[in-house]
Parts: structure tokens; sequence; C-alpha cells
């Protein structure tokens, strides 16, 4: 659970998740990783007589890195630190159920040999404007990459999946796109988007188009060669239009006297303009390849502050 702050929500999701899952024969582990909050969790909020929870660890990030970050740091910790079964992400402010928490160990359950099981969102909360803004950004999503956004964060995967992700430097942008890349097996069963415990999302605007390039980033290559191709038509477009321009004005009496040089003038800028976008994105597509970039498994411990049990059963 990545947390900022939201100390509250997050100690009151702990209980609704231990009483939801009390009667599923499993026992969980609980790392919140701490993303720079400004205030301490307390400790206290987090006492209960839980059920099926063994321990609350928190670990604290030295500064403010983002929610996907936050979650890649997890796992490269967990990777490292722990042996379990499965793993579970989900958000602390309550918008990730414990009615969607049993729905998920369920659908787990059901997939053997286990796969990653992500919560298809059936239902969303937000406003009209979002819901629009959220429905372009798929399709643009989806024409860029080839991949349909239908998921976020929540999702439940075996621990031996982190073996492959903790490698993989897409996980540092975008944790639900990074496991789509990796090639590891995954269904999705459909779970209604709940609402916040306490407070106000602190995701703005700019954060959630942030978010958006993320994701698309992680499929980086397959962008770059798209847009090559894109652009590499478009000129040859451009080209076949000079061709044209210069049919009509020499063989034909259609040109209007000038006609010809502007639209041939206009024609070349863009051809020019679209040879020299598709050179970029030629250089982009073999940067990609060749640079690792920040391996959370390698690299994770620069950001971690400390790491601190405030929960232990018994």
């Amino acid at each position: 659970m990545p947390v900022r702050d939201d100390w509250s929500s997050a100690s009151e999701l702990v209980r609704r998740v231990d009483e939801a899952v009390s009667t599923r024969g499993c026992l969980i582990d609980i790392l919140m990783v701490d993303d720079g909050s400004l205030t301490r969790c307390d400790a206290a909020g987090f006492q209960s007589r839980f059920s099926v929870i063994r321990a609350i660890r928190v670990l604290r990030l030295r500064r403010n890195l983002g929610h996907q970050r936050a979650i890649a740091i997890g796992l490269a910790y967990l990777q490292q630190s722990g042996q379990y079964d499965a793993v579970m992400v989900m958000d602390s402010d309550g918008e990730d159920t414990p009615e969607g928490v049993v729905d998920l160990l369920n659908a787990y359950a059901q997939n053997q040999p286990a796969k990653a099981v992500f919560a298809a969102r059936s239902r969303r909360s937000e406003s009209l404007v979002f819901r629009f803004f959220y429905h372009l950004y798929r399709f643009v999503h989806h024409a860029l990459t080839g991949v349909r956004v239908r998921v976020g964060n929540f999702s439940i995967l075996p621990f031996a999946y982190l073996r492959t992700l903790a490698a993989m430097s897409e996980l540092w942008n975008h944790y639900a796109a990074a496991v789509f890349r990796s090639g590891l097996s995954y269904t999705m069963v459909p779970i209604p988007r709940g609402r916040r415990i306490a407070g106000s999302s602190r995701m703005n605007f700019a954060g959630l188009v942030a978010h958006g390039l993320s994701a698309i980033s992680v499929f980086g290559d397959i962008l770059g060669v798209r847009l090559l191709i894109g652009s590499l038509a478009c000129s040859l477009l451009a080209a076949l239009g000079i061709i044209i321009v210069a049919i009509i004005r020499l063989f034909t009496n259609l040109a209007i006297p000038g006609w010809a040089t502007a639209a041939t003038g206009a024609l070349a800028i863009i051809m020019i303009q679209f040879i020299t976008i598709a050179g970029s994105f030629t250089f982009f597509v073999l940067f990609s390849r060749t640079n690792l970039g920040f391996v959370p498994l390698r690299d994770y411990s620069l950001f971690v502050d400390e790491v601190v049990d405030i929960y232990c059963h018994g």
C-alpha cells in the first residue's frame, strides 16, 4: 500500500480488510510504503485484535516519488526481503475496497497454475469530466501502443513474478503497464471502484496527464516504431503531392499562376519536417533498446530511509 499522509484512511482500511478476509483461511503481512509523508505514521492507530493480519511494516522513503514508483520500491523490497505465496497491490485510501480484496483472492485461487489477477473497473465514481478524459486517454493509449487500458494498480500476483518485475526498468514508470509488457500471464475480473474513506484526492490534472504518459512510456519502443512508420508515410504522401502538382503544372492547363510554386514549397516543407521527425524517432527507438535506466531491484535502496515495524501479532 503506497501512503502519503493518509494514515487515518489506511488504518481504517486495514481493519476492514482484516474483517473481510477473516474467513478466507489465509495470513496477511502488510507493507505500507510511506511516499514522503509530512506526518509520521502513528503506530497506535494500527493496533487492533486482527484475525488474519500478522504484521504491519512501514517502508519510509527519503522523498515523495509518486505512487507508481512507491509501488516499484515496495515490490523490489519484498523480492529481496521476504517470501510469500502472493502479493496484492492496492491503494490505501479506500477506493480499492475490502470486498474487492476478497474478489481478487477468489479469482486468484481459481486460476491455478496461478497468474496475476487485475481489477477491471466495472464502475467508476469520478466526475463526468474525469471520465471523458479517461476514455480519451484510453483511446490514445490503444492507438499508440496497441494495448487497451482497463485496469489500475489493484491486483494480486504470484510472488515468483517479482523476480521478473523487480528487474524491469519499466516498473519504475508504471506498475500495471510493466506487468503487461513483461509477458507474464494475467487475467482480469470486474470490480467496482469504491470511495475514499476520508479526505480528497491530491491528484490534479497535470498529475493525471503525467500518469498517463508514464504508462505510454513503458511501450516506448512500440510507440517509436509506430510514429516512425506514420512519419514516413506522411512524408511519402507529401512527396506524392509534389509529383501530382508537377504533373498538373507541366501537362495540364489547370494550374493557376504561382499556385504550383506555392504548393510545391509547402509540401516540400511538410515532407522535410516528417523526415526529420522520422529520423528522431529512429534514434529514440535505438536509444531505448540500449538504455537500461533505473532497475528497481538494483537501485531501490537509494530511496529507502528506514523500515519500521508498527504491528506484530502476538
